[in-house]
C-alpha cells in the first residue's frame, strides 16, 4: 500500500512562479527608474555617454515591459 506524503503533493512549479513574477516585476521597476533619472541628465553627461536629447526621448516614451 502506498501513501501520499506532503511533500510529494506538492506543486514545486509554484515557487518557480513567484520567483519569476518577482524577477519580471523588478526587472521593470529598475527600467521605469533608470529611464526616470536618464530624463534628468546634463547636455555633458549625454555627450560623454555619446547620447542626444532624442535618444532620450525615445529610452523615456517606451513602457515599463519594453527592453
Amino acid at each position: 500500500m502506498s501513501t501520499c506524503t506532503h511533500h510529494t503533493m506538492t506543486n514545486h512549479h509554484v515557487n518557480g512562479f513567484w520567483a519569476n513574477l518577482g524577477e519580471t516585476l523588478h526587472v521593470w521597476r529598475e527600467r521605469h527608474r533608470t529611464r526616470e533619472e536618464l530624463t534628468h541628465w546634463s547636455d555633458r553627461d549625454l555627450h560623454d555617454v555619446g547620447l542626444s536629447w532624442s535618444d532620450v526621448v525615445d529610452e523615456a516614451e517606451k513602457p515599463f515591459w519594453r527592453a
